[in-house]
């Protein structure tokens, strides 16, 4: 299993929760390191799952990165998701 780094990529608007871009979660499956909304970590930890289990989206160019944005449309902030190989 893989560690999964989640990066704030862009930020508009004003997010409620405070995320700026550079902010950096981990998850390395016993814990999650760095602070989250729960609304992004609930939109996040489906893909975040699947990656760690080697799950790779056709869509992607680089299998090991994908790209989500959190669920405000008003204040969307993107999060960039990184599988870390072991």
């Amino acid at each position: 299993m893989s560690d999964v780094e989640v990066t704030v990529k862009s930020q508009r608007g004003r997010c409620a929760f405070g995320h700026k871009v550079g902010d950096k979660i981990v998850f390395d499956g016993k814990s999650i390191k760095g602070e989250i909304c729960y609304s992004a970590l609930l939109v996040l930890l489906p893909k975040v799952y699947a990656m760690r289990y080697g799950v790779e989206f056709p869509w992607a160019e680089d299998k090991d990165v994908i790209f989500n944005a959190c669920p405000d449309p008003e204040n969307p902030v993107v999060f960039k998701i990184r599988r870390i190989r072991k």
